[in-house]
């Protein structure tokens, strides 16, 4: 089994399809779960659009998590899962939180471009203009789980 180390094992291969990313509850450590997605979505195969679409995806999931599911408590984590399977990754980001209790309306994309409103409440949004298949609201024993499936070709 490969590993990174930080506090915690960080990083680590379950078999040749499966990596688990264990992130304390930090803005910013967002970041390597991005690393992570994009290094293991170039090994498989996927073409650099859906890269980066994965990384955003990625990204706003752990940032929902680690500020809406975790409330900014310092001792919870995030766990993040990566499964390669017929040409799609299905991401798991799982919180210690009790689930999104209300969706939030579709953003008004103008009013943000023209600063009318806060650039903020754009991660539900962006997750769901960029993966295949988005399932919200999994509880789980292991906790509150968003699960998106994300295609190598839209």
């Amino acid at each position: 089994m490969s590993k990174v180390s930080v506090e915690r094992q960080t990083v680590k291969m379950l078999d040749r399809e499966t990596i688990e990313v264990n992130l304390p509850n930090e803005i910013g450590y967002e970041r390597i779960a991005m690393a992570c997605s994009a290094s293991f979505a170039k090994i498989v195969g996927f073409v650099p659009d859906r890269i980066e679409d994965l990384k955003t995806v990625v990204s706003e999931a752990c940032l929902n998590a680690m500020e809406h599911g975790n409330k900014g408590h310092p001792d919870a984590r995030v766990i993040i899962t990566m499964d390669y399977k017929e040409n799609a990754i299905t991401v798991s980001v799982i919180d210690e939180g009790t689930g999104v209790q209300k969706i939030p309306a579709e953003p008004d994309i103008r009013k943000k471009i023209e600063k009318l409103e806060t650039p903020r409440g754009l991660g539900i949004f962006l997750i769901k203009q960029l993966a295949d298949k988005v399932d919200l609201n999994q509880m789980t024993k292991d906790g509150h789980v968003v699960r998106m499936v994300i295609r190598m070709v839209n």
